[in-house]
């Protein structure tokens, strides 16, 4: 496990509430990126050791509250492990869906597609040629018409899209589209890099291309 996870506990002075006591909250940082939950716990300032993160003293006001302060970052590096062990990216998104038992929300291929272009669009001139936004302009055109071609849908979760889906994708373009073998690939090639982007983002967990192979003709 090489990403880097660190937990701190502190008060946030600024809720203190009625009773003069301060909320102890945690802060969990993923590489750079953090959040912070409230542990549902209050304390005087006074008692609290800021360097240490946790209550001063051995009374069992004290006792007591370190403990839990202690399993909830044992839950931290319980759901590092768990990530871990799932082939799961562990970045702050997927952290924090399980952190919070939350089901990651699905994510959709088009969105996606969409907001690559619209960055390569932006960059026309200056990274990138038009002639590169326009195939991937087109690229997204065969992607939206293979979809509704196939599976008579205008949009698919990336959870769905497997070794299946990308030879599916594939003759659809050299016999409906009447592609050549070079144009196909090229297709599928761009098709790829937005794969690469759920990826890289920790948005699927295993690479549909895995098992794909494709080459252009001389």
């Amino acid at each position: 496990m090489t990403t880097k996870i660190s937990v701190l506990f502190y008060l946030r002075k600024s809720k203190v509430n009625s009773q003069g006591l301060m909320p102890i909250y945690q802060r969990i940082t993923i590489e750079r990126e953090r959040f912070d939950i409230s542990t549902g716990h209050f304390v005087e300032e006074m008692k609290w050791g800021t360097e240490m993160g946790k209550m001063k003293g051995n009374s069992e006001e004290a006792r007591t509250i370190n403990s839990r302060l202690d399993l909830l970052k044992n839950k931290v590096y319980e759901i590092e492990k768990r990530l871990f062990m799932g082939e799961i990216k562990i970045n702050l998104e997927n952290f924090k869906n399980e952190y919070l038992g939350k089901k990651a929300r699905d994510r959709y291929l088009m969105p996606i597609f969409e907001e690559h272009n619209r960055k390569i669009k932006e960059l026309v001139g200056q990274e990138y040629a038009a002639g590169t936004l326009e195939r991937y302009e087109t690229s997204l055109k065969h992607t939206k018409n293979f979809l509704l071609w196939k599976y008579n849908i205008s949009d698919i979760s990336i959870e769905k899209i497997d070794y299946s889906f990308i030879t599916e994708y594939e003759f659809y373009l050299r016999s409906v589209r009447k592609c050549a073998n070079n144009t196909a690939v090229k297709y599928i090639k761009n098709f790829h890099k937005i794969i690469n982007i759920c990826l890289a983002n920790g948005w699927l967990t295993k690479d549909p291309f895995a098992n794909y192979k494709s080459k252009v003709k001389e």
